[in-house]
């Protein structure tokens, strides 16, 4: 299977899920990705936007994600057991979360979707400053100290 964007490597699947590990995926062939501005989209990842990539040849290898119709044209899949958002369906086309995928460097968004909708703040945030050193060592002496109980980026039996 190869993929179509440039920045994957060929004949490598791109796989995904949720947090849990309840809902897991294979995507044969990644489209176009993009960053979504909607305030449907804000609402559905809790986010200043959405991060989805067109998912052809998709297969569920382990359960499958809960749907809400999000408006009379479109529905947002999810896992029912952790929350984590999935999908972005629409008129047959299927788009899969960025975040969700084991290796999301993969998907690199290509364009900004319903950019008037941007919320002010995303102009800049690259402009926000990073931690003191120290507080950064002190943030990854946390994180290692934690016991993550999310799905690892990659199948299991």
């Amino acid at each position: 299977m190869t993929q179509t964007n440039a920045s994957s490597e060929p004949d490598q699947a791109a796989t995904g899920g949720c947090q849990c590990g309840r809902v897991r995926y294979r995507i044969g062939r990644l489209g176009k990705a993009s960053i979504c501005h909607c305030r449907m989209c804000q609402r559905a990842f809790g986010s200043f936007f959405a991060a989805l990539v067109e998912a052809g040849e998709l297969e569920w290898t382990r359960g499958k994600p809960a749907l809400f119709q999000s408006s009379e044209t479109n529905w947002r899949g999810f896992c029912a057991e952790c929350g984590t958002p999935l999908t972005y369906e629409f008129d047959g086309h299927v788009e899969i979360a960025i975040g969700s995928l084991d290796n999301p460097d993969l998907a690199p968004p290509e364009v900004q979707v319903n950019a008037r909708y941007q919320r002010p703040c995303v102009q800049t945030l690259h402009l926000l400053p990073e931690k003191s050193a120290s507080d950064q060592l002190r943030d990854e002496e946390w994180n290692a100290s934690v016991t993550s109980f999310q799905h690892p980026d990659h199948d299991t039996p």
